[in-house]
């Protein structure tokens, strides 16, 4: 944890700042069902906002596909005729 300003110790001591209030924290060393069902909803929309979000990629694969397999085909034809 950080080291805390001196200022704000002051300003805390003076009544001006608020206490700090400690955070409560829940460990629990099983996930229960209700965790596991909001994980798999959790990770349903990241799957499906990726899909969204690179829907572009697979048309612009299949493109760069083609062309290369195209340009393989030339030199394969060039390499024929010019040897």
């Amino acid at each position: 944890m950080g080291k805390q300003s001196r200022r704000k110790a002051k300003l805390r001591a003076a009544g001006r700042l608020p206490q700090r209030t400690p955070v409560e924290r829940i460990s629990s060393t099983k996930p229960t069902l209700e965790h596991k069902a909001a994980a798999s909803h959790i990770a349903a929309s990241v799957s499906s906002t990726q899909a969204n979000r690179y829907q572009y990629i697979i048309p612009e694969l299949r493109l760069i596909a083609i062309i290369a397999g195209a340009l393989f085909v030339i030199l394969f034809v060039l390499a024929f005729v010019l040897s």
